[in-house]
């Protein structure tokens, strides 16, 4: 499952982050913020799973960030001040952590999540993340999820798709041809040799873009346009 956490103490996303790592039958991808602002929009962008949210972050109200979060994202906070719970189940959270939590509760709290979005899941229609493409590899005939593309490379008349945690797919393709039946919501042609998904990108320039594994991706010049269209997602 996808996790964003964002706190504007370190060491609260230190003690989130060494809790995923302990959870045995969940695998959490996780990633954190100490700025709001840049948490929120990473959230509306990629859309997580689950949002672990502190309340009070300096002139930034966290009640106020969660009237942001898009309505499939579960919503659980993390804050000191149990005053604010009365706000949080409002707020329909999952549930609420007041903080300092043991693990045993910050476990319950995720499989609370966990099996919300199965429901979720179940009744929901297909969405274009459910969605997938199919490419010829060698002589088989292999399917690959959308979401689950890290960022694909040109090779001549082959293409190299490649995964975050597993080695990548060899195909006879053009560049061309592939990019053609990619959702052009989702992945953004950004070099002749490459095409990124958009909620891979952590930040970008005119001249390249980093990804959440930080794996860097040159942008070529007369791509350079197309990244406008990260400024509006």
């Amino acid at each position: 499952m996808k996790c964003i956490a964002i706190d504007d103490e370190a060491l609260a996303l230190e003690i989130i982050k060494n809790f995923c790592q302990r959870l045995n039958d969940t695998e959490i991808e996780l990633q954190t913020y100490t700025n709001p602002i840049e948490g929120l929009e990473q959230v509306k962008r990629q859309k997580p799973d689950i949002l672990l949210l502190d309340v009070e972050m300096g002139d930034v109200c966290g009640v106020d960030i969660a009237k942001k979060i898009p309505s499939q994202t579960s919503l659980i906070f993390t804050t000191a001040f149990a005053e604010y719970a009365v706000d949080g189940f409002d707020l329909n959270a999952v549930d609420f952590l007041h903080k300092p939590f043991s693990f045993t509760r910050f476990e319950k709290a995720i499989r609370k999540a966990a099996e919300l979005r199965k429901l979720q899941q179940q009744n929901l229609p297909a969405t274009p993340e459910d969605e997938y493409i199919s490419v010829k590899s060698e002589y088989r005939t292999v399917t690959i999820r959308y979401t689950d593309i890290l960022y694909i490379e040109s090779m001549g008349n082959y293409v190299k798709i490649y995964y975050p945690d597993a080695p990548y797919t060899l195909s006879q393709i053009s560049m061309k041809s592939l990019q053609e039946q990619l959702p052009a919501d989702m992945f953004l042609r950004v070099h002749k040799s490459f095409i990124v998904p958009k909620h891979r990108i952590a930040h970008f320039s005119k001249k390249d873009i980093t990804l959440y594994n930080n794996q860097t991706i040159p942008v070529g010049r007369s791509y350079a346009k197309s990244l406008e269209a990260l400024t509006d997602v």
